[in-house]
């Protein structure tokens, strides 16, 4: 796989307006067919949308409402459906092996989160020579690992 492949901050910035969208929507306009993506980065990014549906219930300053994530969602499922989006089959012990390597390599001096850590794991595994984020600790992390990031996902 030569294509970019995507983080959770990625896919957040294209279905939902956010500070980052107008750069996500600027690189995917770029990417000729399909973005591949792993049922790692679906799960999270559907995680995340119930859980701030969720917050939104208990504190109206935070998340966001139950229509706008159901609206996400169904956008989500019709990129899937219509091959916007290819989820790509993963040899999960084979990223695993490569998510600890990368734990003990990068982590002690770089802070990084499992999912992080996990999502640059299965960039890699799959070959993607390019690293979708906004998240710049991800970001220090592909870089770490020979990916490029592109310039409109530079962080600040």
């Amino acid at each position: 796989m030569t294509k970019p492949f995507p983080d959770t901050s990625f896919l957040c910035a294209i279905y939902r307006e956010q500070v980052n969208s107008g750069r996500a929507d600027r690189i995917r306009a770029r990417i000729p067919g399909a973005l591949p993506v792993s049922a790692l980065v679906l799960f999270e990014f559907r995680q995340s949308v119930r859980l701030h549906v969720r917050l939104r219930r208990k504190d109206r300053n935070l998340g966001f409402s139950k229509a706008e994530g159901a609206a996400m969602l169904r956008d989500l499922q019709s990129d899937l459906a219509t091959g916007v989006l290819d989820v790509v089959p993963v040899d999960w012990a084979g990223v695993f092996a490569l998510a600890e390597m990368l734990s003990a390599k990068h982590t002690e001096t770089g802070g990084h989160r499992f999912a992080d850590i996990l999502h640059v794991a299965t960039a890699l595994h799959l070959g993607a020579a390019e690293f979708l984020t906004f998240d710049d600790n991800q970001q220090a992390l592909a870089g770490a690992e020979g990916m490029a990031v592109p310039d409109d996902c530079a962080v600040g």
